[in-house]
């Protein structure tokens, strides 16, 4: 008696929680209501198999409960049960099944007018193509995949050269219009979500597959990988933003094609060597920084990442988060080479100047050792970054210069802006980090290491 009253009062809360639950699906975005009705659908026949089902045991347990004289009859089998479960059963998977397929036999069939974007997923980020003015996208190939070519486009393609790159994990579309939207892996496994759009898909590496949806509603939206695709898979985070088809082609018109990011003009050292008198009041006449004015060394870090931070402080993405008084200070300095040109001449300045002696840094390294495995993925072996995973180099770094990121990434100085993507990733992974010791040890060493190859990538 005492296992039918649990069983009984197990039904009883399962219902209830499922009637007063706060966990849901997101409200709908997209033209995919089908995909609710057939999961609620399922919800109810498997719901009421298992109520009744229990009930079942529960009656069965309490009417041939164990009583003085009683003796249980055994019968090996009854074919006119083992009939009726057999189609009961089967009625109930077909109704399962038959919606689900009707809805799939949709999902893989786009409309003929559908919008084609392109999503590439890499760990851990995302990045978006449309097709130009011609409406083809160009061809890609992996083996072209490099720092000036990250989506590995055909350069011979002429379909290619209009396609627009959206170098942003942030991707824009117009509301009302189907969208197919084609998935493409250029490293491990990965999946494409929206959950307030109700689709999800594998993106294979070597494999192009799709997914279609309507955006009904503007807005922005989550996109998540719900492949587990490495450490850091949970922080391989985005957003969709539905916009007014005007507010869309403004957007587009603003972004980049393939040819005019391979006309990529080199920065002029001399040139470069006069726009950096103004930084070497703090960061140093070598580039070799100044712990006293809070100043990192500039000498020998990647010029692809001193370019990004330059543009962050421009856009505000960083500099502006409350506590950053040294990135704010940054902000009008990074404006006085808001021209593309003269950035590209600073940055071949640097580029120039000698790597600087490193500064001894106090700590455990078998602890630091075994706490930089999170980090290994991203930047390398020996900490010399990698442009490819969008983390600059760590080796040479000041130690008083990393510690400090790595307590801004931990309160959310850094990483804490809607469009730091990468630094929102950094924000979650030293989590990791539980204490000032943690920091230091990590920090000692990574001060330890020696890459091979101390070139920068420019």
């Amino acid at each position: 008696m005492a296992i039918a009253l649990i069983i009984l009062l197990l039904i009883i809360g399962t219902v209830i929680f499922h009637v007063v639950s706060p966990w849901y699906f997101t409200p709908l975005a997209s033209n995919w209501s089908t995909i609710d009705s057939t999961v609620s659908l399922t919800f109810w026949i498997t719901g009421f198999v298992f109520v009744a089902v229990n009930l079942f045991l529960v009656y069965v347990l309490v009417r041939y409960r164990s009583r003085p004289g009683l003796k249980a009859d055994y019968e090996p089998e009854n074919k006119k049960l083992e009939g009726w479960l057999t189609l009961v059963t089967t009625i109930g998977i077909a109704a399962m099944l038959a919606p689900g397929l009707y809805v799939w036999g949709q999902f893989v069939k786009p409309p003929d007018d559908s919008m084609v974007v392109e999503a590439v997923g890499q760990q851990w980020h995302w990045s978006y193509r449309f097709p130009g003015e011609d409406g083809v996208l160009g061809k890609v190939d992996t083996r072209a995949i490099s720092e000036t070519n990250p989506f590995g486009l055909d350069p011979t393609d002429p379909a290619s050269r209009d396609d627009v790159l959206i170098f942003s994990n942030e991707l824009v579309l117009p509301v009302d219009r189907p969208v197919k939207l084609l998935l493409r892996s250029k490293d491990v496994l990965h999946n494409f979500t929206v959950p307030q759009f109700r689709v999800k898909m594998d993106m294979v590496p070597g494999i192009s597959s799709y997914l279609w949806f309507t955006p009904t509603r503007t807005g922005e939206f989550d996109v998540m990988c719900q492949e587990l695709c490495g450490i850091g898979h949970y922080a391989m985070r985005g957003r969709v933003v539905v916009k007014e088809q005007s507010d869309f082609d403004a957007w587009l018109a603003r972004q980049v094609t393939f040819a005019q990011t391979q006309h990529h003009t080199e920065g002029n050292v001399a040139l470069g060597q006069a726009q950096y008198m103004v930084c070497a009041a703090c960061h140093g006449i070598q580039g070799e920084g100044n712990e006293g004015l809070h100043a990192p060394r500039l000498a020998g870090q990647d010029l692809w990442y001193l370019q990004r931070q330059l543009k962050n402080y421009q856009q505000g993405i960083r500099g502006t988060a409350e506590g950053d008084v040294f990135g704010g200070q940054m902000i009008a300095m990074a404006n006085l080479v808001s021209d593309e040109q003269n950035m590209q001449h600073l940055l071949a300045y640097i580029g120039s100047l000698p790597e600087p002696a490193r500064v001894a840094a106090e700590g455990d390294l078998r602890r630091g050792q075994q706490l930089y495995r999170n980090c290994v993925h991203c930047h390398g072996e020996q900490a010399e970054g990698s442009f490819h995973m969008n983390a600059p180099r760590l080796a040479g770094l000041e130690p008083w210069y990393l510690s400090r990121q790595i307590e801004y990434f931990r309160d959310r100085v850094r990483g804490g802006h809607r469009d730091d993507f990468y630094g929102a990733q950094m924000s979650l992974l030293v989590q990791s980090l539980r204490s000032e010791e943690d920091i230091a040890d990590l920090v000692a060493y990574i001060n330890s290491l020696q890459p091979e190859q101390l070139a920068r990538r420019d």
